[in-house]
């Protein structure tokens, strides 16, 4: 078994997923190095700061250097210098979010570069064909995601072929007797029954882990945290569960307390590049699933001269050495400095956010 169940309050849980690359205690949140590398920060800052699983991107890398590279590298992990667990998406995020540049068949999908315009043609097989290449220690079935809304005939068809697409997954992951472990991932959209019938069906062919996806792509967070929790009652008790592409603090929070084990998600690092950072996190409350803290816009005017840390209940190096008004100037002076630091900080911050859950659930 690669996951162990170790403690549950209510439907939130903690365990410990064992990988080759190491164990994690779950609840955790996952770093994400969409083509090999978090913007701005070393490895060696990304163990500093503790984190604990780091995200790639099978599409992009295959794009750029090209898991044939890595593979003579010795894989993603020396090529990146990153000794802990490493989990490769498939690609099927951008079967969604590239939409103008793909064109998807029941055999896989077709896409033309964001690079150079070379056509590539991406099919189960090759997915994790490439995951396998770069020697990722959770790999990712390739599936289709949809917007929401969604008619419930494309629904339908996406968790067809999503079927499909990771039954023919796990018989190339079959061919190899490495350690990688192997994510379904249930799509759906809104429709219960849809959620229900991809479940079963992935279910049965059997995974390490079941991902919930299709979710955060245009419904409501009331919409979104209706079909988790009903989904999340769907999978087995034994498996981790993987909520994808989600999201802040409190949608966190309250998808702890409905089942859910693993998250990853840009917004930490997407948002410290323009300036936001999360601080004074408190209150964390996993029966409500709610938890309290601040979003600081480094850039207003009030902290111009405010010398007190940004945080000073974190441990970072932003705000063990430097004050708002510092920050603010790097960032009103355009300096990448800036963005390091508040990238740093705010993973910082979710790392800190998932060590506090873990103590809510024990």
């Amino acid at each position: 078994m690669s996951f162990k169940l170790i403690g549950k309050k209510n439907k939130a849980r903690i365990g410990i997923l064992k990988t080759a690359h190491g164990e994690v205690k779950t609840p955790f949140f996952m770093s994400i190095a969409t083509s090999g590398f978090i913007k701005g920060l070393t490895t060696d800052e990304m163990r500093e700061i503790k984190a604990p699983v780091i995200l790639s991107n099978t599409y992009h890398l295959m794009l750029r250097p090209g898991e044939k590279l890595i593979k003579k590298a010795g894989g993603l992990h020396k090529f990146m210098n990153w000794n802990g667990p490493i989990l490769t998406d498939s690609g099927g995020f951008q079967v969604f979010s590239l939409a103008k540049f793909r064109k998807i068949s029941d055999d896989g999908v077709k896409f033309k570069s964001n690079i150079d315009g070379k056509e590539y043609f991406l099919t189960p097989k090759k997915a994790i064909q490439i995951e396998q290449d770069l020697g990722s220690d959770i790999m990712m079935v390739l599936d289709e995601c949809v917007e929401n809304p969604a008619s419930y005939d494309i629904a339908r068809e996406a968790v067809m072929r999503t079927t499909s697409w990771a039954d023919l997954c796990k018989k190339q992951q079959s061919k190899k007797t490495n350690k990688q472990l192997l994510f379904g991932i249930v799509q759906g959209s809104l429709y219960k029954d849809l959620r229900k019938k991809s479940a079963e069906d992935l279910i049965k062919i059997g995974f390490d882990g079941y991902a919930i996806g299709g979710l955060a792509v245009g419904e409501s967070k009331k919409e979104m945290n209706k079909m988790v929790e009903y989904t999340a009652n769907l999978l087995p008790e034994n498996k981790p569960r993987y909520l994808m592409g989600v999201g802040y603090p409190e949608d966190i929070v309250k998808a702890v307390s409905l089942g859910v084990d693993m998250f990853d998600c840009v917004i930490p690092t997407r948002n410290a590049r323009h300036g936001m950072l999360f601080t004074d996190l408190k209150n964390v409350n996993l029966k409500k699933g709610t938890v309290k803290y601040k979003a600081m816009h480094i850039t207003n005017e009030k902290y111009k001269e405010d010398f007190k840390p940004v945080d000073k209940n974190c441990d970072c190096e932003l705000c063990k050495n430097y004050s708002r008004s510092y920050l603010r100037h790097l960032f009103m002076s355009k300096s990448f400095l800036g963005q390091r630091l508040a990238t740093l900080h705010n993973l910082r911050f979710y790392i800190r956010l998932m060590d506090e859950i873990r103590e809510n659930v024990l």
